[in-house]
């Protein structure tokens, strides 16, 4: 029987590692959040949740800062989550506070017209804008993380066209984060201490490949 390598022992155990630490930094830096989402209903207090919902933003960007830096062979899973927490934070914010923002708008007017016999068309309208909004924020994040000097207003428009364009990756991180989602509602250990990392890794990958035709040598995200 072969023997396994070292090397493979090595990049098992970095990999797991890389999964088990993102997990607890996410926990941490995303703590107001979960301590909401674990003690509230939140049919009924998705306002606070939608207020603490950009502070998770930098967090966000800190795990894919992680997984970019473990791909280009970094160990250091602490350092790299909180240099691009560090690097991205007023930005990531901003893009966090925004998506908050319609998503809010986007859940007042269905609750404001769901009675109404013309909610048949503002009501699919709504869940329209929510899922670009859902299917953006990662893309946004991610070219945020190989670009942190990129002008937002270019960052958000260039990742709202690109998650349009690759609809199927789109819809596939979209369902993704959906399911993680669900889990969390079932059984919130496992979706904070095993899944989070490796669903937000999925949904990174797929942000990443869609930023590719956009991110240039000197790591600017163009204009599309």
């Amino acid at each position: 029987m072969r023997r396994i390598s070292h090397d493979t022992y090595a990049s098992v155990f970095s990999t797991v590692y890389l999964g088990l630490m993102v997990n607890v930094l996410l926990l941490v830096t995303c703590a107001p959040l979960v301590l909401l989402l674990l003690t509230t209903d939140p049919a009924q207090t998705w306002p606070l949740l939608l207020i603490a919902l950009p502070l998770c933003a930098p967090a966000l960007a800190g795990a894919l800062t992680a997984f970019r830096a473990h791909g280009m062979g970094e160990g250091r899973v602490v350092r790299a989550f909180f240099a691009g927490w560090r690097r991205t934070l007023r930005k990531a914010l901003v893009v966090g506070a925004l998506a908050s923002a319609v998503l809010a708008i986007v859940l007042v007017d269905v609750r404001a017209v769901s009675a109404a016999s013309w909610a048949v068309v503002v009501v699919p309208l709504c869940g329209t804008v929510a899922l670009l909004v859902v299917a953006t924020a990662p893309v946004a994040l991610t070219a945020l993380v190989e670009a942190p000097g990129t002008p937002l207003r270019v960052l958000l428009s260039t990742a709202a066209v690109l998650a349009v364009r690759r609809w199927y990756l789109s819809l596939v991180s979209v369902l993704v984060l959906a399911g993680q989602a669900v889990l969390f509602t079932t059984s919130p250990a496992l979706a904070l201490g095993l899944t989070a990392a490796p669903a937000l890794y999925l949904v990174w990958a797929n942000a990443r490949f869609s930023l590719r035709p956009v991110l240039p040598a000197d790591s600017s995200v163009a204009a599309v």
